[in-house]
């Protein structure tokens, strides 16, 4: 269940070998320089001591530049969704940005920035208080204490990077996203220790019984 298919995979390898022509002149020189502990030259082969690969992605900013209408509509209903399967795992992907997602060769969306990673039950949900004076409306910084671990989801929709029409579609199928309750709802279910159910693939993909549709 663990990030539930959307997190970008990282493989471990110790004296991984390349042939050497892979290289252009101008990285390998600047490898050699920056990272000589761990990447050495030998013969035709480059070999590197230790590194993780992770699977390639287009990040999802790019993708939604490139694709017609309707694959990037459905990378932007993913992108929603991944935000959702990561949550019922208990994740918080900690950015919205599109730049942190990418979308796999087969048109699925994963995120890939470890580094904003957090556990979701340790995050602290809040609505942004209403200002009381002009002032505290007027003011460029917060008027109010933040916490550490205080999020705001109302303010989401400012760091997304969706625009016309793939916004409104974004909002118009992940708009809980941007509200206390279902962040709220998600922490009570993984509190109360209730497994959410996760489906890797599209509805158009999966298998149905016979009674599927009945009842």
């Amino acid at each position: 269940m663990i990030g539930a298919g959307r997190l970008v995979d990282a493989q471990e390898f110790e004296y991984l070998a390349f042939p050497r022509d892979r290289f252009a002149a101008e990285l390998l020189a600047e490898l050699c320089q920056e990272a000589a502990d761990a990447v050495a030259v030998e013969g035709d082969r480059v070999v590197i001591r230790h590194l993780y690969i992770e699977r390639r992605v287009r990040p999802l900013n790019l993708y939604l530049r490139e694709a017609d209408s309707v694959a990037a509509r459905r990378a932007v209903l993913d992108f929603g969704q991944t935000i959702k399967d990561l949550a019922a795992t208990n994740i918080f992907h900690g950015d919205v940005l599109l730049k942190t997602f990418g979308v796999t060769r087969h048109g699925r969306v994963i995120f890939y920035d470890y580094d904003e990673l957090s556990t979701l039950t340790d995050c602290n949900f809040r609505r942004m208080p209403e200002p009381r004076t002009l002032e505290e409306e007027m003011a460029a910084e917060p008027w109010f204490y933040v916490g550490p671990h205080d999020l705001f989801p109302e303010e989401f929709p400012r760091f997304l990077g969706l625009y016309g029409e793939l916004r409104d579609v974004f909002l118009k199928a992940h708009g809980d996203l941007f509200g206390t309750a279902f962040w709220a709802d998600m922490q009570t279910l993984h509190r109360t220790g209730e497994i959410v159910d996760i489906f890797p693939y599209d509805e158009r993909l999966r298998l149905h019984g016979p009674d599927a549709g009945e009842g």
